[in-house]
């Protein structure tokens, strides 16, 4: 779900977060709108006011771990976690963790990839948030329930900033509950044929 359905409706941070978020037209390739989130962390108040409505949802969820998708998620969950006294745990490609790894395989739109996670980072029943920048097909995102369930976590909600119109109204993921702050910015005289998410 949105925030916006679910009590933030009209709420002048929301804006503020989407008036932050800058969309590159035809970026990396011709039909694709970018949402690049980096002006959105290079602007305090709406960095600010994205890590907050987030802490003001979970705080009180008992959530022991923080688990951030790479690379943008990275952005967001390391915060979200200080703030409600979580561990950040890195979901990571393949190959970029330096300690013993489990990896859960996902699909991609030209073929397949990988996340990792260390062994023993994660314990049996801790309550864990998935944090992303975008969801799009919610493929990654499904990948990152699975690799921490598969040691014995319960995965509680999976969030992210941006959420493509491919999953509005939709308010659980795999059985998961999904929150998401915004829908991607538009431009106008340009037609959104894909926004572009390196995670799914």
């Amino acid at each position: 779900m949105f925030a916006a359905e679910n009590g933030l409706r009209g709420d002048p941070r929301l804006k503020g977060i989407s008036d932050a978020i800058t969309v590159v037209p035809h970026f990396p390739k011709p039909g694709i709108m970018f949402q690049d989130i980096t002006t959105l962390v290079s602007n305090p108040k709406a960095f600010k006011d994205t890590i907050d409505i987030f802490v003001d949802r979970y705080r009180d969820m008992d959530i022991s771990v923080v688990a951030g998708v790479e690379a943008r998620g990275f952005m967001f969950a390391p915060a979200i976690a200080l703030a409600i006294g979580a561990k950040f745990i890195p979901l990571r490609k393949p190959g970029k963790l330096p300690g013993e790894v489990i990896s859960e395989a996902y699909e991609l739109e030209y073929g397949k990839d990988r996340l990792e996670m260390h062994v023993g980072a994660v314990q049996h029943g801790e309550r864990a948030l998935i944090i992303d920048d975008l969801v799009a097909t919610g493929g990654t995102l499904s990948a990152a329930t699975r690799l921490l369930e598969r040691v014995g976590a319960v995965v509680v909600e999976c969030a992210c900033v941006i959420g493509l119109p491919e999953v509005k109204g939709r308010c659980r993921l795999d059985g998961k509950p999904l929150y998401m702050l915004v829908e991607p910015r538009k431009i106008e005289n340009y037609t959104l044929q894909r926004c572009f998410v390196d995670s799914g």
